[in-house]
């Protein structure tokens, strides 16, 4: 009688996964779960990415990975043809013929405890946190802690430029790097974090009362009118990097539940911006510099 283990399946993976991210917590607009695989597959090595791009794909062939677990999904918006002449059509015809399933985990993994702005938040050093948006009450999400973004306190205050200049070091490299708005010399000891694009959630930092809120994808004309109304001290990081920290959470998760399978993360810098050049004349300005008159 053979006492070898049975190899996990793809469902297997997926009843994991679903058990730490209940696709009922997602937005009813998101898209979530399998996006293609056979349930019954062997899985012995997954690699976990943000994006679902040509470069992420060859890596997961390059690895002879039999699954990929992505956050952002391929399939968001409805497409009328998967036809390998199309963007996402080519790479669901490299899936199938090369036999790696496809798994999404999103909204449903930002609200989740731990989830994407937990591991944020710890690349920061955040202690006692809680959420930024609490989940509905009544929702599938509601209780426990969970909820989009995270609230906590820096180990030590620093002023807005340091803290910028820290948040660079610890989130995953990028030509953009962060950039911050508000006063150099503000000090933080209270931060809102939230992975991905979080400027709907300018409302919600500022009725929280931080000192800075760290996210991706700020935009001009909102930023602009929430500092103008006292609203907290801005940092916008690259998307990716926002939501790259994550993975090794979600990786470390599925080593310790489903040792027998091996599990990679991708560190494929999907952002993309490739270049920053900083303007020669434009150094960092401090509240006296703002007091000065200009001409």
């Amino acid at each position: 009688m053979s006492t070898t283990a049975a190899v996990p399946t793809v469902a297997d993976v997926v009843a994991e996964l679903e058990r730490r991210y209940p696709p009922t917590w997602a937005e009813e607009w998101d898209k979530v779960g399998l996006v293609l695989g056979e349930p019954g597959a062997p899985v012995r090595r997954i690699l976990c990415v943000v994006d679902v791009v040509p470069e992420t794909v060859a890596e997961a062939f390059a690895a002879r990975a039999d699954m990929i677990i992505a956050h952002h999904p391929l399939l968001l918006r409805g497409v009328s043809s998967v036809a390998p002449t199309t963007y996402k059509g080519r790479i669901i015809h490299q899936l199938i013929k090369a036999d790696v399933a496809l798994y999404v985990a999103h909204t449903n993994a930002d609200v989740a405890v731990p989830g994407v702005s937990d591991a944020l938040a710890h690349r920061l050093g955040l202690t006692d946190l809680r959420p930024l948006q609490p989940s509905r009450p009544g929702s599938p999400a509601a209780g426990e802690g969970r909820g989009v973004g995270r609230i906590g306190r820096l180990p030590q205050p620093l002023t807005l430029a340091e803290l910028a200049r820290h948040a660079a070091t610890v989130l995953p490299t990028t030509a953009i790097g962060v950039r911050a708005a508000g006063d150099p010399d503000r000090i933080v000891r209270t931060l809102a974090v939230c992975g991905g694009a979080g400027d709907s959630f300018l409302a919600d930092a500022t009725a929280a009362g931080v000192d800075a809120y760290l996210t991706a994808d700020l935009r001009h004309h909102p930023t602009g009118e929430h500092l103008a109304t006292g609203g907290p001290a801005l940092l916008d990081a690259t998307h990716w990097a926002t939501e790259r920290p994550w993975l090794d959470d979600l990786a470390t998760g599925l080593r310790a539940t489903m040792p027998d399978v091996e599990t990679l993360v991708s560190d494929l810098d999907t952002d993309p911006w490739t270049v920053h050049a900083a303007s020669p004349a434009a150094p960092e300005r401090s509240a006296a510099d703002d007091k000065e008159p200009r001409p």
